[in-house]
C-alpha cells in the first residue's frame, strides 16, 4: 500500500489512491504504450503517474496543489519522461502544451478531483485534440450518468453530449476503502473512446444550448422546455422517429437531437 507525507486538502478534493493493483489496472485499461503522450490531471501523491511513466513515452500531468511539490519530487526521482505544472488544468493552454511534445497516440488517463469532473472533460472535448483513450477515475453516480440509456433516471444533458461524442464504457468498480483519506462515496473507472463516425452538428454552441435547454425541467416535456424555439419545426423533427412534443428528453437519443439542432439551426 502506498503512504503519503502530505496534508490532505478537502477543499481540492484529494483523496489518493493506495493499492498499486488498482492503478496497475487502470494504466493497462487505457492502452497506453512506449509511442504515447499521457496527460493527467491532479497526480497528488505520483502512484498514477509513476505506473503511467514505465509504459508511456511522455506524461504531462497538471497539479494545482503546489505543496505537493517536494512528494511528488520524491516520489518521482529519476523518471526523465515526467513533466509535472502546477497550475489549475481549467486555466491551462493544453494545445500549446501538449504541441511541446512528439508522440503517435495521445492519451487522458487521471484520477480527477471529482469536484471537477465534468469541466474537465468539457474542456477536453473543447480542445479538439484527439485522445486515443480517455480513463478517468469518477464518482460512481456520476460514471452512471454518464455511461447510462435513454429512458433512465440518471440520463441527462451531460449523458447526450458525452455521447455525441464517445463510446462510453463503466470499466470496473473501486471502493471508497481503496482511498486516503476515505471519502464517502465509491468510484468507477470510465473510459472514453472518440467515435470514428458521428452525425454532422452544423453549429456546436447551438447544439449545447439545445441539449441543456431540453432538460432543464426533468418534468417537463420538450413542448415546455422547448417553447422558445420553433415548435413547428421539432414536431416535424420527432415525428421522423416516432414521437411527438409530449416527449421528455430523457426518452431520446443523441441522433434525435443532433436532428433537432441542425432543423433549426437551417
Amino acid at each position: 500500500m502506498e503512504k503519503y507525507d502530505v496534508k490532505f486538502k478537502k477543499k481540492l478534493g484529494q483523496n489518493f489512491l493506495k493499492d498499486k493493483n488498482i492503478v496497475r489496472r487502470i494504466v493497462d485499461t487505457s492502452g497506453v504504450n512506449n509511442s504515447s503522450l499521457v496527460v493527467e490531471v491532479g497526480p497528488g501523491g505520483g502512484i498514477m503517474t509513476k505506473e503511467l511513466s514505465a509504459k508511456a513515452k511522455n506524461v504531462l500531468a497538471y497539479e494545482i496543489d503546489s505543496e505537493l511539490e517536494s512528494e511528488l519530487a520524491l516520489k518521482l526521482d529519476g523518471l526523465s519522461n515526467v513533466d509535472i505544472l502546477f497550475q489549475d488544468f481549467l486555466e491551462a493552454d493544453i494545445v500549446s502544451d501538449v504541441s511541446n511534445y512528439t508522440y503517435e497516440k495521445l492519451f487522458f488517463v487521471s484520477n480527477v478531483p471529482y469536484y471537477i469532473t465534468t469541466p474537465i472533460i468539457l474542456k477536453l472535448i473543447k480542445s479538439n485534440l484527439h485522445f486515443d483513450n480517455i480513463v478517468m477515475m469518477v464518482q460512481k453516480e456520476v460514471g452512471e450518468r454518464f455511461s447510462t440509456k435513454p429512458g433512465s433516471r440518471e440520463y441527462g444533458s451531460i449523458t447526450v453530449l458525452l455521447n455525441y461524442f464517445f463510446d462510453i464504457k463503466k470499466e470496473f468498480f473501486v471502493s471508497k476503502k481503496e482511498f486516503v483519506p476515505v471519502p464517502k462515496v465509491d468510484s468507477v473507472v470510465v473510459s472514453f473512446k472518440e467515435k470514428k463516425k458521428k452525425l454532422k452538428v452544423l453549429n456546436f454552441d447551438f447544439f449545447e444550448r439545445i441539449i441543456r435547454d431540453s432538460f432543464q425541467y426533468k418534468r417537463k416535456n420538450i413542448k415546455n422546455n422547448l417553447k422558445q424555439y420553433d415548435l413547428n419545426v421539432i414536431n416535424n423533427v420527432l415525428k421522423k422517429y416516432g414521437y411527438d412534443l409530449n416527449v421528455r428528453a430523457e426518452m431520446l437519443n443523441v441522433d434525435v437531437f443532433v436532428d433537432i439542432c441542425n432543423e433549426l439551426w437551417k
